[in-house]
């Protein structure tokens, strides 16, 4: 019996643990949602000969673009991007790498303010993580007692369903803010296209983890 009772708390540990990890890589990171974006393409030039437009008449490079003003053909091409809670990363089409903008001040004045709730409710659902772990740590290694072992796993537990709900709700919040800035946000970073990201993805993997959790405590 006392061997089940700790191959289960060892089981809800490396849980938490996984859950920990991948909350705080996605909240560092900028994959929570990706896509492209239309922009007008650059003028070729020497350096750049490939996916620009060429403004003259005469010339036969078929690596060039002709613009045609009667018709536009040609005029736009499609950039990646990907965007989290603190930055907003796409192609640089003027040459190599990508830039970064704060995605905090391209999201409409109205938003920020939600925006910054998402940003506590993270912290605050990874801090309840912590505490979480920690209970799950020290029922696991330092509590001989069955009694005291219970409490400290009922207190877990109460952190770790906390977690969760500050988890959702900074999420849904987020998500909100993302939508609304997608319609409203500055013309030259519109999204033509976009779904979520693997930041998203690896969130949604962490509210699997911890019904995992709960469930092989029980």
């Amino acid at each position: 019996m006392k061997t089940t009772r700790k191959c289960r708390a060892l089981l809800s540990v490396g849980l938490n643990l996984l859950a920990l990890l991948f909350s705080t890589t996605a909240f560092i990171t900028t994959y929570w949602c990706e896509g492209t974006q239309r922009v007008p393409k650059p003028n070729c030039s020497k350096d750049r000969r490939h996916n620009c437009i060429d403004y003259g008449v005469n010339e036969t490079d078929p690596s060039k673009v002709h613009y045609s003003w009667e018709t536009g053909d040609d005029r736009f091409l499609f950039r990646h991007f990907h965007t989290g809670i603190w930055y907003s990363c796409e192609e640089n089409i003027h040459g190599g790498g990508e830039k970064c903008r704060s995605f905090i001040d391209l999201a409409p004045a109205s938003e920020r303010g939600v925006l910054w709730l998402s940003v506590v409710s993270e912290v605050l659902y990874i801090m309840l993580l912590v505490v979480g772990f920690s209970l799950m740590c020290l029922e696991l290694f330092h509590s001989s007692n069955v009694i005291d072992g219970l409490k400290l796993n009922a207190f877990a537990a109460v952190f770790t369903v906390l977690s969760g709900l500050l988890g959702m709700v900074a999420h849904m919040m987020y998500t909100q803010v993302f939508q609304i800035t997608v319609s409203l946000g500055p013309e030259d970073w519109r999204p033509h296209t976009w779904d979520y990201g693997w930041s998203f993805w690896d969130r949604m993997w962490t509210t699997c983890l911890r019904t995992t959790e709960r469930n092989g405590e029980e």
